[in-house]
């Protein structure tokens, strides 16, 4: 555990100031793609297609938001708990302390980029799906290690579960992941996805430049 916190988790919160940059990064591709699907803003920007595959670009997006939307949470929590300066350099100004302000930013921010992608996918079906396959399986792998064969009635109790499992499990992610949904939506929108993205930026290189901070 000692090995992964120094290898991996202390890493991430020593460049926050990279994370902010990378996070700026990804929201103006977002406001880029936010403003290229809405019709009204390409009207307003008088654009009426641009040139490139929706398709592909929304499947990298998944990826990168995934990730680094990970990466930023596990980069402003390990700040917050282990008391680590977002960058070399800010370390230095103020005697190696912590960065409340880009340590929450990280958070917040890394959860909206987690979410960000998943409003493009059914994210409720696919983790509901996984969930149900997942505990038949086991259900299943017990009853044969037990010896028992599977009879129809075992068989339809199965399905059964499996539905059960799926709903419940789909509700309850659809019904907890709502609220950053909507929050990633009202952000997306290109003049805010705009805004956050040149702030997440600047936020970066002044950590890592001057070693200070907006806030």
């Amino acid at each position: 555990m000692v090995e992964w916190v120094d290898g991996f988790f202390k890493p991430l919160a020593e460049y926050a100031w990279l994370m902010m940059v990378l996070l700026g990064i990804i929201w103006l591709i977002y406001a880029a793609y936010e403003a290229n699907r809405r019709e009204t803003w390409r009207k307003l920007t008088k654009i009426d297609d641009w040139e490139f595959n929706i398709t592909p670009f929304l499947k990298l997006l998944t990826y990168v938001g995934f990730i680094l939307g990970i990466l930023t949470i596990f980069s402003g929590v390990t700040g917050l708990i282990l008391n680590i300066a977002p960058s070399t350099k800010y370390a230095t100004e103020t005697a190696n302390s912590v960065n409340y302000f880009t340590s929450i930013f990280l958070i917040i921010f890394g959860l909206l980029t987690f979410f960000k992608p998943l409003n493009d996918l059914p994210i409720s079906s696919i983790i509901g799906l996984a969930a149900a396959s997942l505990v038949t399986a086991i259900i299943i792998w017990v009853i044969m290690a037990l010896g028992v064969s599977i009879s129809t009635t075992i068989a339809v109790a199965l399905i059964v579960i499996f539905l059960i499992i799926f709903a419940i499990t789909a509700i309850t992610v659809k019904f907890y992941t709502a609220l950053f949904m909507s929050i990633s939506k009202i952000i997306s929108w290109p003049p805010f996805a705009f805004i956050a993205a040149v702030f997440c930026v600047i936020q970066g290189l002044l950590l890592v430049l001057l070693g200070i901070s907006i806030v």
